[in-house]
């Protein structure tokens, strides 16, 4: 048995009940998207189901090959950490901390006084306008560019021929460690290196996240117990703190992203579960208000459907999900508060299986648990019965 989950990240399909209260009321990152570019060519999951979840321009309604359905949120919060442990069976009872104005003058003294840097910037911003903006500054005096956004974050930006990267990386370690002893819930320090010139920087590959640890038992945490081997595949190893997590590589972009899940794939001797992040689709293209671009990274990871289907035994499940959503297409830069798709397929799954809305993400990691016969989670239901021959 080996169960292949891929969180194509951001991709939502439609505003949450609660959704009013995080501004994102009429969000929805797929059909808005389909919408924006005139209809989005997704044979390969429309196969899957996804065009049966919603009125999706240029996706048909077919018979799923395997069983599909929605997922709602339980956790507050809409960021990838939220989702991404919910999806492994942790709800949160308290919401991450968020600092739409800047961080606490108090904690900025600090960090400044064991970095020995001064720090500019202080507010919430896109990452890729606030180096632009301060960028010089930053070049000239040798200042840490510290900002945040709608999620719980605490980035550092800086320029790699002003601080070397490993440099950035021991300032966010304190940055960890100061904002864990002041007390403030925040999900990730993110170091933020870039190079180039003014007014073209460019962010370099070499980001580095540092995570909270999830707050209670993880889907990962049980399946490591139970020698069930987690490779993780892009930024799952940092959204869970590396904890639970027997290998993983990191990925340069999405189908650098599935050229790795494809070469544990052809690993076929154990059981195992692969866990998959691919982050363009929030990343690059909707905190960017790019719906062109986020119609093609969909359609590009379609394209590359049928290589990973190819792959598959007959014992293996795949398991296409989301962790919330970024709608390109509203006035916001920053994540919407959604429902996000489920997708299920494998050659022991049944064909034309509705699982209606689930009320929580967790159903989606208690699904896994059962499948490979380990103990339950904390939370969520497991919808095996519905979906295996």
């Amino acid at each position: 048995m080996r169960v292949i989950a891929i969180v194509l990240d951001s991709v939502g399909i439609g505003e949450m009940p609660d959704a009013a209260a995080y501004g994102d009321l009429g969000s929805n990152t797929l059909v808005n998207t389909a919408k924006a570019v005139g209809g989005l060519q997704l044979r390969n999951l429309a196969k899957m189901g996804l065009g049966n979840l919603a009125e999706i321009p240029g996706v048909p309604k077919l018979e799923a090959i395997g069983a599909y359905g929605i997922m709602l949120e339980k956790s507050p919060g809409k960021d990838s950490t939220t989702g991404h442990w919910e999806l492994a069976g942790v709800i949160l009872e308290k919401p991450f901390d968020l600092f739409p104005n800047g961080f606490p003058p108090r904690l900025i003294a600090e960090f400044e006084k064991r970095t020995n840097r001064k720090v500019i910037g202080n507010k919430a911003a896109s990452g890729t306008e606030i180096i632009r903006e301060l960028g010089p500054e930053q070049e000239k005096s040798g200042a840490l560019i510290v900002y945040t956004s709608a999620d719980s974050v605490f980035q550092i930006a800086a320029k790699e021929e002003i601080i070397p990267v490993d440099e950035l990386y021991e300032y966010c370690e304190i940055a960890r460690s100061l904002l864990d002893e002041m007390g403030y819930k925040v999900a990730r320090v993110i170091a933020r290196p870039y190079t180039g010139n003014w007014p073209n920087y460019v962010r370099t590959p070499r980001r580095r996240d540092y995570s909270l640890e999830p707050e209670g038992e993880t889907l990962l945490d049980i399946l490591c117990q139970n020698d069930v081997p987690v490779y993780a595949v892009g930024k799952i190893y940092d959204l869970y703190a590396g904890r639970g997590i027997s290998y993983y590589v990191k990925t340069k972009d999405n189908m650098d992203g599935v050229d790795r899940i494809l070469e544990l794939m052809n690993d076929k001797s154990h059981s195992c579960f692969i866990y998959a992040n691919l982050v363009d689709f929030d990343m690059k293209y909707g905190h960017r208000n790019d719906p062109e671009g986020y119609a093609r990274a969909l359609e590009d990871f379609d394209r590359r459907l049928p290589e990973i289907w190819n792959c598959m035994t007959v014992e293996d499940v795949l398991m296409i999900t989301a962790d919330h959503g970024c709608d390109p297409t509203t006035v916001s830069t920053d994540h919407s508060r959604e429902k996000v798709p489920l997708l299920v397929c494998g050659k022991r799954i049944k064909r034309g299986i509705f699982l209606g809305e689930r009320e929580t993400f967790c159903d989606f990691g208690q699904t896994i648990a059962d499948l490979f016969e380990v103990r339950e989670l904390k939370n969520g239901t497991s919808f095996k019965h519905l979906i295996m021959k």
